[in-house]
């Protein structure tokens, strides 16, 4: 059993980004040399998130225009009341999209459809420095 750990890093602009990170986690899968497992893919902060989609710009542009329906940025959040940061909206789309995705790894290659990338998106409401961990575990 191997296990390897990588980060990729990222600076957002805070305009809710959507970023294809497949081939920056397919690089540290392979640098792993592991042929079958999982990899697991995690976000450290409570403000984005990781998913998969079709990155594709009418995608991305439909993901933008359902989280502003589901959570709104100009509702007055409970989180806004207590810290005056504006971004309750930031902390509950990550919370619903999820800070980690975990994607098989067969011959060394993670399984993903032929329109299914691996995407950071990005929530706050100021541009951050980001860092995404993949721990990859499995058999050579």
């Amino acid at each position: 059993m191997t296990t390897e750990l990588g980060r990729i890093g990222l600076k957002t602009s805070a305009k809710d980004e959507v970023v294809d990170i497949t081939a920056k986690v397919q690089d540290i899968v392979t640098e792993s040399r592991v042929r079958k497992g999982l990899a697991c893919i995690f976000v450290v902060g409570s403000t984005a998130a990781v998913t998969t989609v079709e990155h594709e710009s009418g995608l991305v542009q439909d993901m933008q225009d359902a989280m502003e329906r589901l959570y709104p940025k100009d509702v007055e959040y409970e989180h806004h009341r207590r810290w005056g940061d504006g971004n309750g909206h930031s902390h509950i789309r990550a919370s619903f999209v999820g800070p980690s995705l975990t994607v098989p790894v067969t011959d060394g290659a993670l399984v993903l459809g032929t329109w299914q990338q691996i995407v950071f998106m990005e929530f706050d409401n100021k541009p951050r420095t980001r860092e995404v961990v993949v721990q990859v575990v499995g058999d050579p």
